[in-house]
């Protein structure tokens, strides 16, 4: 009799889905490879992958990859540090005032929505031409999605759960610590990952306008050089740099709140 409990156990095993996903990946280089050397797509546009994994080795070895990696994470971890210390404070003020939620919370999600990035010559006239003008470029960009979140996590605790603290006669400190913040992490930080997206593009472009270090300033230099197995190499780094980020914030949430 066949083990109709198979799939489902291949399935829960922690090693499918990292294997899977990288299996997707090779599959979609492997047609895409194909596709270009059967010139159906445009190869002045779309690099062969092979060139493109092939071209990492010398990105390493000759760009200074290393370094540059370093500047983009620490633009962008300072950055989305930023946003969180200002983010989820906001958004429990906005939650605890109605008032400043009614006045402010429509300006909030207009921003989000606002480019931003399209100032940064005011922001080098106001912080000059450095790392503070990317980081503060970005810790703008990125403030909205995690106090928007933030406040929505917060108005969907459960009344029941609200009820309870009521019941036992909690201080409204302890309300908040105990109910309303362990309730909304998931939201909180959904709009974390949110922001430090926006935080690690804004970055990067910004190092691409102004040309100034990091992964945005290679992928420009190597750009202009019209190197594009190296262009997309380090693209590559930049997809690498946001992988890492959210196998960071997931541990960081896991350990907040544990799995019941």
């Amino acid at each position: 009799m066949a083990d109709r409990g198979g799939l489902p156990r291949l399935l829960a095993q922690r090693w499918f889905a990292p294997t899977f996903g990288l299996a997707t990946i090779v599959a979609v280089f492997a047609v895409v490879e194909a596709l270009l050397r059967a010139d159906l797509l445009n190869r002045y546009i779309l690099p062969f992958p092979s060139d493109v994994v092939l071209a990492l080795g010398r990105v390493v070895t000759e760009e200074n990859i290393l370094s540059r990696m370093g500047d983009t994470a620490f633009e962008v971890l300072a950055s989305g540090v930023l946003v969180v210390l200002v983010g989820v404070p906001a958004g429990a003020l906005f939650h605890r005032f109605p008032v400043i939620r009614a006045a402010l919370e429509t300006w909030v999600a207009a921003l989000a929505a606002a480019p931003v990035v399209l100032a940064f010559p005011l922001f080098l006239v106001l912080f000059g031409r450095g790392q503070k003008t990317i980081i503060v470029i970005s810790f703008v960009y990125g403030v909205a999605p995690v106090l928007l979140k933030t406040l929505e996590g917060l108005s969907a605790t459960r009344p029941v759960l609200i009820n309870v603290g009521r019941s036992l006669n909690m201080t409204s400190s302890q309300m908040f610590w105990k109910i309303l913040f362990p309730s909304a992490i998931p939201s909180i930080f959904t709009g974390i990952r949110l922001s430090w997206t926006f935080c690690l593009v804004t970055v990067v472009a910004v190092e691409f306008l102004v040309n100034l270090g990091g992964l945005g300033q290679l992928i420009n230099d190597l750009a202009e050089r019209y190197d594009l197995p190296g262009t997309y190499a380090g693209i590559t780094f930049v997809i690498l740099l946001s992988v890492a980020f959210f196998i960071v914030l997931e541990r960081v949430e896991n350990w907040l709140q544990p799995a019941p």
